[in-house]
């Protein structure tokens, strides 16, 4: 479902002038605090009135200076914000029957249990919010919004007042809905691990202007797209090939092959897989006698210096990666564009399925 957002909107001093349109299922609305994400969030909900432009919603107009606004509860438009918005008085189940009300198309009781199993929460439907650890409240926020039968779910940095560990509790919830909710997402945040475990593309926004966009893929490669992004990396699918002996995984993608611990799922499940900036190391010869297990032969690409670090473009096939290494650590090995480098891969991050 398309998403085609164009706006102006003065707020004190500060000017938004956005424009912007996507068909992809999870979006990323990605920036610094006071970049404007949670403005455009607003201005999508209905929860605010710009002065100029234009919002659409699969084609339905929402909101078009002069002409039309339709009103919050009838954009059949649902918010999960970060504070996730319980009704206190309300137990768990409550909660989430109060969202299947407001559905236009009220789902039956089997779509309800779907959604309570999708999201863990069988055992805490009798309990109230005060009750409720800060992720399992997030969850709960989630169920309600999805029982709303909405027809864009958004997302307004939903995991911003979580610890890291609570953090990781939702994460994998959230890939989940992605993957078997066919539902458009919206999704606000400034932290890029999110954007590259739950996004398909990328809106990047600083003051109040859209500075970049594209699939996620290529973005957050594109060594010159997001500056001042920490830390940069690839994002790209891979496959499972086998699961061998020695309980490593060998993963097959466009650029060669990979090996993680041992992996639960079948051979033949495509993966998301994000290898970060950080933890490539660069070697002129194929290295030996090393204990990382991945070694991709990869040419260079564009190189930008940042300080007193570089960023590297890497190819690796047709796939493209991306390194962070020291500047004293480009002079020495006397890196251009064009050469054949070994890049050593220190982790890898299997993401989404």
């Amino acid at each position: 479902m398309s998403l085609e957002v164009s706006l102006k909107q003065r707020l004190g001093a500060f000017c938004l002038d956005i424009e912007f349109s996507t068909k992809g299922q999870v979006t990323a609305l990605f920036g610094p605090s006071g970049a404007g994400k949670s403005s455009v969030v607003a201005a999508i909900a209905g929860l605010s009135r710009p002065s100029a432009g234009r919002i659409a919603v699969g084609g339905r107009v929402l909101f078009e200076a002069g002409k039309s606004f339709v009103p919050p509860e009838a954009r059949r438009i649902a918010v999960v914000f970060q504070d996730a918005r319980l009704f206190p008085h309300m137990s768990v189940e409550d909660n989430l029957r109060f969202g299947w009300r407001r559905a236009a198309q009220k789902a039956d009781e089997a779509a309800i249990a779907d959604v309570i199993a999708l999201l863990g929460l069988e055992h805490l439907l009798s309990r109230r919010p005060r009750g409720l650890s800060g992720g399992e409240k997030s969850r709960v926020a989630l169920g309600r919004a999805l029982l709303a039968a909405p027809d864009m779910l958004l997302l307004d940095e939903p995991l911003a007042a979580l610890d890291q560990a609570r953090r990781e509790e939702i994460l994998p919830y959230l890939e989940k809905l992605a993957r078997q909710m066919r539902l458009p997402m919206l999704l606000v945040t400034h932290q890029v691990e999110e954007v590259a475990r739950l996004a398909d593309e990328i809106v990047v926004l600083d003051q109040g202007c859209v500075v970049a966009q594209g699939p996620v893929f290529e973005l957050l490669t594109d060594i010159g797209a997001v500056a001042g992004v920490q830390p940069l990396g690839a994002v790209f699918e891979a496959a499972i090939a086998a699961h061998q002996a020695d309980g490593l995984t060998r993963l097959s993608f466009a650029g060669g092959i990979l090996y993680v611990p041992g992996l639960s799922q079948p051979t033949g499940t495509r993966l998301r897989v994000r290898l970060r900036a950080e933890d490539i190391m660069l070697a002129l010869s194929e290295p030996s006698g090393i204990s990382a297990n991945n070694v991709l032969t990869c040419t260079l690409g564009d190189i930008r210096s940042v300080g007193d670090h570089a960023d590297v473009q890497l190819h690796a096939g047709p796939t493209q990666l991306v390194a962070r290494i020291t500047e004293a650590s480009r002079a020495r090995l006397k890196l251009e564009k064009g050469m054949q480098v070994y890049a050593v891969v220190k982790a890898v991050t299997v993401a989404r399925s």
